[in-house]
């Protein structure tokens, strides 16, 4: 049976003040989509690609993203979505649609593939919130900062994980995170990495786990041993008790990390698990590998390891330590290429390259930071910062063909005092429409069906921006005909209808539509 723990950890993070979350589109100084490719288990297994090839969309709400999730049309077409701002549960809701499986309080990857979350502008900070994955593949997190996610007290989400797996889940990336918590069980929190219950193909690189009672483990029991073919390589793990990680079943591949402060044990491979340990630098720490808490044991490859003032328990039931001296009692296979920085170079490189919003650096193995160039195109709907007056933005094309909208009728969820529904049909951008709020929706019908297979979104001068994320959206049917963040040009396929509606999900202040206009091609 495990032991129970002491956490010695620093006074709790502070919370993030609770402020309204919008989707905007910026510029991104650091990242526009996933940068840099997979590396480890998570590049086998077909690969780890994420959303490239897909649309690129923006967000400042845990309801944003569930909306991007839920606005593509399928659960697997892929989408970049980038995050910026705080994450929490003051702004993350259940959004329901045909592409997506989602939940309040927590931002929900279930039953669904080819996504990348990714951080972008100034940060992005997942407070009190976990990120859940459930019978999905393909995913990237990158970029991303998870802290304080509690399984008991208030708030809670996720079950106290920073990022838990679970049920066959397959190929997953998470690079240049940071995980924190501000304590152990006893304080409310759980792991900062999970995997369980049959999932593969993972590889964890370039991140910090620190403050926590438990790193992270591979398994939840001694009979879940489905798991494995994980990567850990140039990771931080810092002030942790335990679980980095525990192994149960599986094989893992561990390397380049830094491991400082482990306070009761490190690496623990039990029940028949397997690890490649080569080239850490393990530092004030304990234990830093073996099998611990229970009698059935796990075996690792070891070489190239420094330790630098680590202490070892003695040997006894339920405690086999793999020091002082390490030894290898297995021998590990990796299928894929990999390059080594020398393990007295660790520290160093790993304090210049973990972590959220740190400039994404990776090593090429010769123990020198470098800046991978983006593998996927930014958003291709960005708008100006300086658009000329009563003119669209110059991402968007001129229109060609009759505007559909031109007298036909509109209506809408509501409008704010001295707007009309009107306004975004009289061929006069001045004019405009507002919602109520920050979020509603506008429509433009005829009285038989009418083919559509475009949008033009156009706001008033000196306002562009204002919108955040939407979906275009056949009144009909209610099927979603598109979804993105920003004003401008909206293609999809030609489809008849008698009403379309564009839905405002969010906005930075409040959104105005001076002209929606509509065209049969």
């Amino acid at each position: 049976m495990r032991r129970a723990v002491s956490v010695r950890l620093p006074a709790a993070l502070a919370t993030a003040a609770v402020g309204i979350a919008v989707v905007v589109a910026m510029p991104t100084p650091q990242a526009s989509a996933a940068v840099g490719s997979a590396t480890g288990y998570a590049t086998q297994n077909g690969g780890t690609t994420g959303g490239a090839g897909g649309q690129t969309v923006r967000a400042t709400t845990g309801t944003a993203i569930h909306a991007a999730l839920c606005g593509r049309a399928s659960s697997s077409t892929p989408i970049t979505i980038e995050v910026t701002g705080t994450i929490n549960h003051g702004n993350t809701t259940k959004v329901s649609g045909s592409s997506c499986n989602t939940a309040a309080g927590v931002i929900e990857l279930k039953q669904i593939s080819n996504v990348t979350i990714i951080g972008v502008g100034s940060g992005a900070v997942f407070d009190q919130l976990g990120i859940h994955i459930r019978d999905s593949s393909n995913i990237i997190i990158q970029n991303v900062t998870i802290r304080n996610v509690k399984k008991s007290g208030s708030p809670t989400s996720n079950g106290g994980d920073a990022i838990g797996m679970e049920s066959a889940v397959r190929n997953v990336w998470v690079d240049h995170v940071t995980l924190e918590a501000s304590g152990g069980e006893s304080e409310g929190y759980d792991g900062l990495f999970d995997m369980k219950d049959n999932t593969q193909y993972v590889t964890l690189s370039y991140s910090i786990l620190r403050n926590s009672g438990r790193g992270g483990l591979v398994g939840s029991s001694e009979s879940d041993l489905s798991n494995g073919f994980i990567t850990y390589h140039h990771n931080l793990y810092e002030n942790i008790d335990s679980r980095t990680p525990l192994l149960r079943g599986g094989t893992a591949h561990i390397y380049n990390n830094h491991y400082v402060s482990l306070h009761e044990s490190g690496i623990n491979s039990r029940a028949g698990a397997k690890a490649k340990v080569e080239n850490n630098y393990f530092r004030d720490s304990k234990d830093v590998l073996g099998t611990f808490y229970t009698n059935e044991r796990g075996f690792w490859q070891v070489s190239g390891n420094i330790l630098d003032n680590v202490t070892w328990s003695a040997a006894g039931s339920e405690n086999y330590p793999a020091g002082p001296n390490l030894a290898s009692t297995t021998t590990v296979s990796i299928p894929y290429p990999y390059s080594l920085d020398g393990a007295s170079c660790v520290p160093d490189i790993v304090r210049q390259t973990v972590g959220a919003n740190t400039g994404l650096r990776v090593s090429n193995g010769s123990c020198s930071p470098q800046t991978p160039p983006p593998t996927t195109p930014p958003p291709t709907t960005p708008p100006p910062t300086t658009p000329p007056p009563t003119t669209p933005p110059p991402t968007t094309p001129p229109p060609s063909g009759t505007n559909l909208s031109l007298g036909a009728s509109a209506d809408g969820s509501s409008k704010a005092s001295g707007t009309s529904y009107g306004n975004v049909r009289d061929g006069n951008i001045s004019s405009y429409w507002s919602p109520a709020g920050s979020t509603g929706s506008i429509s433009i019908k005829w009285g038989s069906a009418t083919r559509v297979s475009r949008v033009i979104i156009r706001e008033p001068s000196g306002t562009q921006g204002s919108i955040g994320s939407w979906q275009l959206v056949n009144h009909d049917t209610g099927a979603v005909l598109a979804s993105g963040s920003g004003a401008g040009s909206i293609s999809f396929s030609a489809t008849s209808l008698s009403k379309i509606t564009f839905k405002i999900n969010s906005s930075g202040g409040t959104p105005r539509v001076g002209e929606f206009e509509t065209y049969a091609s």
